[in-house]
């Protein structure tokens, strides 16, 4: 992004270009797949701020670095909350440790090779590019002060995040710390509904099992009742026997 392409002495720090999220629908599901795995893993830790596509202003200066857009950053140490735009010296001064881009087909070498050199500049621990046509994935990790591409991505795991990344099939999966696939908004509502529906199930199984236990006792205690009223029936009718019996002058 070019210094000062965006300045407005009115509004110095301009939360956005007039550009689009994404070029196409699948720049955008990616976008927003990695966002929300990322946001529900680390949804249990208040310092860990997830963004996708927000503002990067990494130094005040504007005339020393403009913003960047990472389709993906993530930011630990820094709590979670709204922003309109990461004004880096108003987040203790923490640059994202790990940022995400999604390769669309304007971005060409030149403008890769931009955004490698900024992350590179202030700070970023790890990059991640992916390119969903091809399938292909870069990683850059910072060794040595600089970000330096990753050759051995085979049973690839972030060192930040804990994420695995898998590229054996047509497309690239993302499995969370537990082994969970990174799934879609539509993806995990369906594996919700699954869910719910198995626990209806079990309900409604646990339901019967406690209304046929309950006819069970049911039928046992009328059982006993009538058991019960048999036995006193004999012994009412042994009674009277007994008492005809001697009536009749005869001992039982």
């Amino acid at each position: 992004m070019n210094p000062l392409s965006l300045y407005d002495p009115d509004d110095p720090y301009p939360e956005s270009d007039g550009k689009p999220m994404a070029e196409s629908t699948e720049q955008y599901e990616w976008l927003v797949k990695i966002k929300e795995n990322l946001e529900c893993l680390f949804s249990g830790d208040p310092e860990v701020f997830v963004a996708g596509d927000l503002f990067w202003y990494p130094v005040r200066d504007r005339r020393v670095a403009d913003a960047m857009a990472p389709d993906v950053m993530v930011a630990f140490g820094r709590p979670k909350g709204v922003r309109r735009c990461y004004k880096q010296w108003e987040e203790a001064d923490i640059a994202p440790q790990v940022v995400f881009e999604i390769r669309s087909p304007s971005n060409g070498p030149k403008d890769m090779a931009e955004k490698l050199a900024y992350y590179d500049r202030f700070g970023v621990e790890e990059y991640y590019v992916y390119d969903p046509p091809p399938n292909t994935l870069e990683v850059w990790l910072r060794q040595d002060g600089r970000l330096k591409r990753m050759s051995h991505l085979k049973g690839w795991t972030s060192p930040r995040l804990e994420i695995r990344f898998d590229l054996g099939g047509k497309t690239l999966e993302i499995f969370d710390p537990q082994g969970q696939p990174f799934l879609t908004s539509v993806e995990r509502a369906e594996r919700l509904r699954r869910e719910q529906a198995r626990a209806d199930e079990e309900h409604r199984r646990a339901d019967r099992a406690a209304a046929q236990a309950t006819a069970a006792i049911t039928r046992a205690e009328q059982e006993a009742a009538q058991a019960i009223a048999r036995a006193e029936q004999e012994r009412t009718r042994a009674e009277r026997l007994a008492e005809r019996l001697r009536e009749l002058g005869v001992e039982p």
